[in-house]
């Protein structure tokens, strides 16, 4: 059972998942707490105090003048507005619907969904009156980005900012859950977080490799670019001339790194040069200790899987309040930077509070919308995500809160399983490009932790949400469904074991490195070749498209049919014959596959038309019309191009809306003849095409003959199909 606090217990699982809490309200009086003036009443927003805020860390308040930088204000949209956006997000996904992969831009995304410019600006107003700096508003209108002191956030928000000692480090947080007047209520969500409890990277940490000539270390194998390529089948990709091109990989991170390593890693594995683009948003974060480790290797391997792919590193610092890993991440969103993400940070979902879980849906939920494609790192400490993998002894089951949301793709780690013939799927010889993997190496869960002879926690996350209810497409695959209904994390699997672990130069050598942050920028690699051979445009969210394949005939995901993700003092999930389980998710990918096979789980798309009527007649000089129903189905995408052929000559016809949506839908064909047009009966074929496909239909075109005028008027003679009398006997009733 997860260990969860009593009061974010309440406000996350009472919460349906489609709308997860913004926020909990409660109206207080005046004298329940200290109010600015002339603001009335506040609301309290529960479930907004880190669970090591506690009484026996405490060491007193923080000194009011002390600098809280760039805090998050999370923005709520109505009802209306989230309700449609969850329709959109389907329909984006959905090849029938006219929205099928319509991406918004941020600022689209802003108009429709983000919080109305009056309200934007009215809290901006507000928080400057209280002394704070507004230092943006991202152009999703779902976030205010503001500075002030200690001292403004605790008369502003009416809770105390102190100090706390946490396993020999200081820390500083919030002691009560902020409020806000009731006023703002309607739009305001909360504050990120108003603490400096920092997300932890899914990295195993570094060792050094030695000799590069040596394909075993200390028995165990190491996996270059090109080992990648073999295990996971990406060479026919690479040999099709896929590699990326004109796709972005956007990297959450929150230091800098050594653009020249990048460069010599890429030189040492026979890649062309490529260097990457660093975004310092803010202040410049420098070189930061393990999170330049993190950076270095998400670059490197996301752009070694994707060789001609942009990778941009997105380098925020943290602050007093902010993790860098949430500024980051809301500033790819804000400015679409790419068509893929990648996050290898996580805190586990109990760690983290209502606004921060919600911030993060919501972000992933707008990336999704926009095209973009977010994977997120499991962790490293198996069942026990709210543990370190570097822990001894885990104290609860947990999952990622940053990739347990519906909108991101959440990723694990397995482990090679060569058996005792390693010789057998390993060269004894490196290539030239240093690699030396022979062919796809059976899988297992990834698990080096210290009930297996290592050390620490170490093994891919997994399990199931606390937060979040089960997706359809999730519920549809063998294995995935859970005794309470709610989402199961990871998605897929990647090798993320040090057994085999990956290689990193950085400072000017080569270093070994694993984890499930080592999976994900990997995975990222083979998405945006996916891109590519998609056209270049995003693909929003990816989890209705792997689930969908996964139950396709050229299912491209390998199984992991042993192992488990148990750790010491936390049981965990076992692998089984199931098409998914709670430690690996669908398995890893066979890359050629799931590039090749990409959209195959859709059903087949299908394209009918149906005439109201058999036939139309027509006079001489005037017109006619006919209803036709156009009928999509499965991932029809269109649009629809509507034609008309086998009419004479002096009959022309017009559709009423051509081309169609997707969607089909009812048309209207006119018909008109000239005064001249031959008389007689012709076969109108009508043709709809589009999305590869199309369908026909007849319809009899029927001219009658127009009689001439007497000096009195014209003589109208009715279709040949209701005159009782031939044409030479036909007398001159009708004359004006």
């Amino acid at each position: 059972m997860l260990r969860l606090n009593p009061v974010l217990a309440a406000v996350l699982l009472l919460t349906p998942p489609g709308m997860l809490a913004q926020k909990a309200v409660r109206a207080v009086g005046p004298a329940e707490g200290a109010q600015a003036a002339g603001e009335g009443q506040v609301v309290t927003l529960a479930g907004n105090v880190h669970p090591l805020a506690r009484a026996e860390f405490d060491r007193g308040a923080l000194r009011g003048e002390a600098r809280l930088d760039r805090m998050m204000l999370l923005l709520t949209p109505s009802a209306a507005q989230q309700a449609a956006l969850d329709a959109l997000v389907e329909a984006q996904q959905d090849r029938r619907s006219p929205a099928f992969h319509r991406w918004l831009t941020p600022a689209e995304f802003g108009a429709r969904f983000g919080a109305a410019e009056p309200d934007r600006a009215r809290i901006a107003q507000w928080l400057a009156a209280h002394g704070f700096t507004v230092e943006e508003v991202p152009a999703g209108g779902r976030l205010i980005v503001f500075s002030g002191t200690a001292a403004q956030v605790e008369e502003t928000f009416h809770t105390q900012m102190h100090r706390y000692l946490v396993n020999g480090a200081e820390h500083i947080a919030n002691a009560q859950d902020p409020q806000i007047p009731v006023t703002l209520a309607r739009v305001v969500g909360g504050i990120v977080s108003l603490h400096d409890f920092r997300r932890a990277s899914g990295m195993t940490g570094r060792r050094a490799l030695g000799s590069r000539a040596q394909w075993t270390l200390d028995g165990a194998h190491y996996m270059f670019p090109a080992d990648f390529a073999t295990i996971y089948d990406l060479n026919p990709v690479y040999a099709a001339g896929t590699a990326g091109a004109g796709v972005t990989i956007a990297i959450v991170g929150r230091s800098n790194i050594n653009v020249s390593d990048v460069a010599a890693f890429r030189a040492s594995a026979a890649l062309k040069a490529n260097n990457p683009a660093v975004i310092v948003d803010g202040a410049n974060p420098g070189l930061v200790a393990g999170d330049q480790d993190e950076a270095t290797l998400d670059v490197e391997w996301a752009g070694a899987v994707a060789p001609a792919a942009t990778a941009e590193l997105v380098a925020n610092a943290s602050t007093q309040t902010t993790d860098g890993v949430d500024l980051s991440a809301a500033y790819i969103v804000n400015h679409a930077l790419g068509q893929v993400v990648t996050t290898s940070y996580g805190s586990c979902e109990q760690s983290m509070g209502a606004t921060e879980l919600a911030f993060y849906n919501s972000l992933w939920q707008q990336a999704a919308v926009e095209g973009m494609t977010s994977l997120v790192a499991s962790g490293d400490a198996g069942a026990a995500g709210c543990d370190q993998g570097s822990d001894r002894l885990g104290a609860g089951a947990g999952v990622n809160g940053l990739c347990s949301s519906p909108y991101a793709t959440c990723v694990g780690g397995t482990e090679f399983d060569e058996g005792s013939n390693g010789g057998q799927y390993w060269s004894a010889a490196n290539s030239p490009s240093h690699g030396s993997a022979l062919s796809y190496i059976p899988e297992k869960v990834w698990n080096e932790s210290a009930s297996e002879g290592g050390y620490g926690l170490w093994a891919t996350g997994g399990g199931v949400s606390q937060v979040y209810a089960q997706p359809a497409w999730q519920q549809e695959v063998s294995g995935a469904g859970t005794d309470n209904g709610m989402r199961a994390v990871p998605d897929v699997a990647m090798s993320a074991a040090g057994h085999d672990g990956y290689v990193l130069y950085e400072d000017g050598s080569d270093w070994i490195v694993s984890g499930t942050s080592a999976a994900t920028p990997a995975l990222a690699g083979v998405l945006a070749l996916v891109v590519e051979r998609q056209g270049g445009a995003g693909q929003g969210g990816a989890n209705p498209t792997l689930y969908g394949i996964a139950n396709a005939e050229a299912n491209p995901f390998h199984a992991t049919p042993a192992g488990t993700n148990s750790v010491p003092g936390t049981p965990g999930f076992t692998a089984s014959g199931a098409t998914y389980n709670l430690a690996t998710g669908l398995g890893s990918v066979d890359g050629a596959l799931l590039v090749s096979g990409w959209g195959a789980g859709d059903p087949p798309a299908t394209l009918a038309l149906a005439p109201s009527q058999s036939s139309v007649a027509i006079l001489q000089g005037s017109s006619g019309t006919a209803n036709v129903t156009i009928a999509t189905g499965g991932p029809f995408a269109g649009p629809l191009t509507l034609t008309v052929a086998g009419l004479p000559a002096g009959v022309a016809a017009v559709w009423n809306w051509n081309p169609v949506a997707a969607a089909g839908g009812n048309a209207t064909i006119t018909f008109s003849a000239s005064r001249f047009a031959k008389s007689g009966t012709s076969t109108a074929i009508l043709t709809a095409g589009g999305d590869g496909l199309s369908a026909t239909a007849e319809i009899q075109v029927e001219v009658a003959p127009a009689r001439l005028a007497t000096r009195r008027g014209p003589v109208p003679i009715l279709p040949r199909a209701v005159r009782q009398l031939g044409s030479d006997s036909c007398p001159e009733p009708f004359v004006h």
